[in-house]
């Protein structure tokens, strides 16, 4: 039996974004959007319930500041006492972890959405994701933007504005473009 895109699509092989079912689930995650970052004067114990409806998993405390945008936002998780401010984008159509107690500044992007790099693959549509781990107690501030598959360890802290290419060690902090330990 072939695997279906979206199966592809979480394996981490092209796959094919057009796809019925992959176009529907990021038509309800558009909804499920609309209602989250609607909901502004909500109070943090109900925008805390809205994200557990759409995300895997969403530890006690986890917070996001609407507005918020997502592909489909089941590939994420949240763990307990995670933040993410105001903007914050997450391209989920690989997993996307995010650990407890990481704080996440306004505007950052955490991107596992990939392209491949073969200009005739390319123009054929396909794309694929790698997953983006992010460990515990991590702070990425401001403006930062996490690429495909990166994994940042427990206690790093990402400097405000800084792409981050590469995995990050534990409790390393790194800056600008591309991200490097200071």
């Amino acid at each position: 039996m072939m695997p279906t895109e979206k199966e592809k699509m979480l394996a981490g092989e092209l796959y094919d974004p057009t796809d019925s079912e992959l176009d529907a689930e990021r038509r309800a995650a558009a909804q499920w959007m609309q209602r989250y970052n609607a909901a502004m004067a909500a109070s943090s114990a109900e925008l805390h319930a809205m994200l557990a409806e759409r995300f895997s998993f969403v530890g006690e405390g986890a917070f996001i500041r609407p507005p918020f945008f997502c592909d489909y936002g089941t590939n994420i998780s949240l763990g307990a006492g995670a933040f993410l401010n105001f903007n914050c984008v997450i391209l989920d159509v690989a997993r996307v972890s995010i650990g407890e107690r990481t704080l996440i500044g306004p505007n950052v992007q955490l991107l596992a959405a990939d392209h491949p790099r073969d200009a005739a693959t390319r123009a054929s549509g396909l794309e694929r994701g790698l997953p983006v781990r992010i460990g515990r107690d991590v702070w990425i501030g401001g403006g930062a933007i996490v690429l495909p598959g990166v994994t940042i360890g427990d206690g790093a802290v990402i400097g405000a504005g800084s792409v981050v290419t590469r995995d990050v060690a534990e409790g390393a902090t790194v800056v600008g473009n591309p991200a490097r330990a200071r």
